[in-house]
């Protein structure tokens, strides 16, 4: 019966901010910082808009739309209402002239810290191994301890039927695999995170168990991903790394606990083993204030992988042969030069930084970032920059040259070093650019692929580490367009992350949402969006645009916790 309540306050709550709302009148449904930009997009015939207080309906601010602007992948024209000079803080709504009124939107300081929380906390709810538990708007969410007996090794081509405990790490996304790959360039992405808002994120409280004692909470949740990364490593003490740890299909929607088939390590894989590498040097450098033994383990395991990789330089495939989970296969010549990074970072060897300037000295690769599903990747074309403007998973040499470039040693080479800045500013340009010329501000601009949400979030990486190195303010502008376009300021007037902002996702596929009998999907994660400008859909069948991961997640966090308060 509680279920049934919450269930239809919140249909009653949802429906009341659709119909009191325009959606031809689309922007940042979180609101916006005072001293920051403020645009709508409106997709309806217009010459004038009206910023209204709602506390007494007041005028704010008139003003004249730009436009109309045709867009050709959306086929849609256009007018953008600029109310950028409102900086009092308070709550707002648009009124525009034979269109309508927008939905109440917030001027402040603490504008995403609510969003940055959830999203965050996203991760501790993806754990597996573990009861987890926690409430949004007045649901409670849970599941019980899940996949407590991962994991077995017939695969690794050791002993049938062994097993080595592999509990603990995140789901990695709509299913409850665990994959090296994918892990790689989400905590990559959260190091990041750490290292550039730590001042601010090591304040907030995430409300979640004291697994690390001493931790700060966003430290703690990476910690439980760690955890599990060593059970990847092989116990025979080769440093080699497992690819993935699975079921051999795909489970039936039904909750993690319920989930009881057999789950076994893959074989091993070089780029498994490369982004092992960069994950283990980034935890010893970043828990090593909180913890040194732990953090010594960390790099000891990195140390005898990185040996392994100098030894064998080949790149090898993992055999996932009677697998059909998620594939993530590449090929590794990325992942290498990430490792390198970061093992110069965390120990000063100089024969790391050799490795490391050898790899980014050598010529483009013949593929970049083309768009990845979970289950394989696209190849396309690599760019002439040594930095791209749009990375994920299969290609995450970004990381590696962003360790490179933000580094305080001494004893790189002061050429490349130059020609790797350049390259920094140059791809953030190219974001900019995009962004300017896209009618909703987005940063992709007309690319569209599996996941492209994701690839939105983690183009604020490139535009903050452009901003470190040469300062504009179009770069942090650039960074909220990323932000609103997520929650609202898009071609569908909608949030892309469940519970939060105006009319979000409401079936995402994900096998808690679908199995748990609330109406109401798990709270704070972003989904994949659409393969081109108009085909993403609120359905939960539509793995291929309205699924959520891990490594999409990373980039929403990012983002957000580049604005949040702290406060």
């Amino acid at each position: 019966m509680r279920n049934l309540i919450l269930k239809c306050a919140l249909v009653l709550f949802v429906s009341s901010f659709v119909i009191a709302a325009d959606s031809d009148i689309r922007l940042n449904s979180l609101g916006f910082l005072p001293d920051m930009p403020k645009k709508a997009s409106i997709c309806s015939e217009c010459s004038e808009f009206i910023v209204k207080k709602a506390s007494d309906n007041s005028i704010a601010l008139s003003g004249q739309v730009t436009g109309p602007v045709h867009q050709n992948d959306i086929n849609q024209d256009v007018w953008t209402a600029d109310f950028s000079e409102i900086v009092q803080p308070g709550k707002y709504y648009i009124e525009v002239p034979e269109v309508g009124k927008s939905y109440e939107f917030e001027i402040g300081d603490k504008v995403y810290d609510f969003a940055y929380y959830t999203a965050m906390k996203a991760f501790y709810l993806w754990r597996c191994g573990c009861a987890v538990e926690g409430e949004h708007n007045g649901i409670k969410y849970s599941h019980e301890a899940c996949h407590t007996d991962d994991g077995y090794q017939d695969y690794r081509g050791l002993d049938d039927d062994s097993r080595v405990d592999g509990t603990k790490g995140w789901h990695d996304a709509g299913d409850y695999g665990k994959y090296t790959v994918n892990a790689g360039i989400t905590v990559g992405c959260l190091f990041m995170a750490w290292d550039h808002f730590g001042d601010t994120l090591k304040n907030i409280s995430l409300d979640i168990p004291d697994t690390a004692p001493g931790y700060p909470d966003f430290l703690k949740e990476i910690k439980w991903e760690i955890d599990w990364l060593f059970s990847m490593q092989y116990p025979d003490g080769t440093g080699r790394v497992s690819h993935k740890l699975t079921r051999l299909d795909f489970s039936d929607f039904m909750m993690p606990e319920n989930d009881k088939e057999k789950r076994y390590y893959t074989g091993w894989g070089s780029a498994a083993t490369a982004d092992f590498v960069a994950m283990m040097a980034m935890a010893a450098r970043y828990f090593e204030p909180y913890d040194a033994e732990y953090a010594k383990k960390c790099l000891d395991a990195a140390k005898v992988s990185y040996k392994f990789l100098q030894e064998n330089p080949q790149n090898v495939a993992p055999s996932q042969r009677d697998f059909s989970t998620g594939g993530y296969g590449t090929t590794d010549t990325d992942d290498r030069l990430w490792a390198a990074a970061e093992m110069w970072e965390t120990t000063g060897d100089a024969n790391c930084l050799k490795d490391l300037e050898t790899r980014i000295s050598a010529p483009p690769a013949t593929r970049g970032f083309g768009g990845f599903g979970r289950r394989g990747m696209n190849a396309a074309a690599g760019p002439a920059l040594k930095v791209d403007e749009d990375w994920d998973w299969g290609n995450v040499k970004n990381l590696g040259m962003f360790a490179y470039v933000l580094s305080k040693r001494d004893g790189r080479n002061p050429e490349l070093l130059e020609t790797v800045k350049n390259d920094v500013v140059a791809a953030a340009d190219g974001i900019v650019t995009k962004a300017n010329a896209d009618v909703y501000g987005r940063t992709l601009g007309t690319k569209y692929y599996w996941g492209c949400n994701g690839g939105l979030g983690r183009q604020a990486l490139n535009l903050n580490i452009a901003d470190k190195i040469q300062h504009k303010e179009e770069y942090k502008h650039a960074m909220l367009d990323i932000v609103g376009q997520l929650f609202g300021r898009n071609s569908y007037g909608r949030s892309f992350v469940t519970g939060l902002g105006q009319n979000p996702p409401m079936h995402p596929h994900d096998r808690r949402s679908g199995a748990d009998d609330i109406e109401a999907p798990w709270p704070g994660y972003v989904v994949g969006g659409g393969q081109n400008a108009t085909n993403w859909v609120d359905d939960e069948e539509s793995y291929q645009t309205n699924e959520i991961a891990i490594n999409w997640q990373a980039g929403l966090v990012y983002a957000l916790a580049a604005f949040a308060s702290g406060k």
